[in-house]
């Protein structure tokens, strides 16, 4: 138990952060992290000795934020993203890049954003995101790919609604 809860401590800044980069709520976020820990600890003897305990760990807290969010939509309840980040201005110019970013970051979906989030802030490797998604190696290149380019039309503000054609 004590090696367990050794490795477990330094991931939970990494945990908190990346369940408010879902939630974009804090105290939801600290919910996510508890519930995540709680379905861990519980299930730590079902963990393979040979995964990696960051990816096992991102994989049950994205899981528990996907349901989450699946329970919300099903009783027609709306989740409410909030952004809560510190004003750090060393300049003009790069204040409103940060914040046209963080606004076209916010304006992706919750997909996008988790795979972005583990990939370019966590540093996971795409074989680490796949199987925190659980979704193929080449599905998580395929949607950074399009989510990468959703972010950067969006920064650009070239986002355009796709033209309709019209059949006769």
């Amino acid at each position: 138990m004590n090696d367990f809860d050794e490795q477990l401590r330094p991931l939970l800044p990494r945990l908190r952060r990346f369940a408010l980069s879902l939630t974009r709520d804090p105290s939801s976020a600290d919910d996510l992290v508890q519930s995540c820990l709680e379905k861990a600890l519980s299930r730590r003897a079902e963990k393979h000795a040979e995964g990696e305990l960051r990816a096992w760990l991102f994989q049950i807290l994205y899981r528990q934020f996907v349901d989450n969010h699946r329970r919300a939509r099903r009783y027609a309840r709306v989740l409410e993203f909030f952004t809560g980040r510190e004003d750090y201005q060393p300049s003009v110019e790069r204040t409103v890049m940060a914040q046209s970013a963080l606004q076209g970051f916010d304006r992706l979906s919750a997909e996008q954003r988790a795979l972005l989030h583990a990939v370019a802030v966590e540093g996971l490797s795409y074989a680490e995101a796949a199987s925190v998604l659980q979704v193929p190696i080449g599905t998580v290149m395929s949607r950074l790919s399009r989510a990468r380019q959703a972010l950067r039309l969006l920064n650009e503000g070239e986002i355009h609604r796709p033209a309709l054609r019209i059949l006769k």
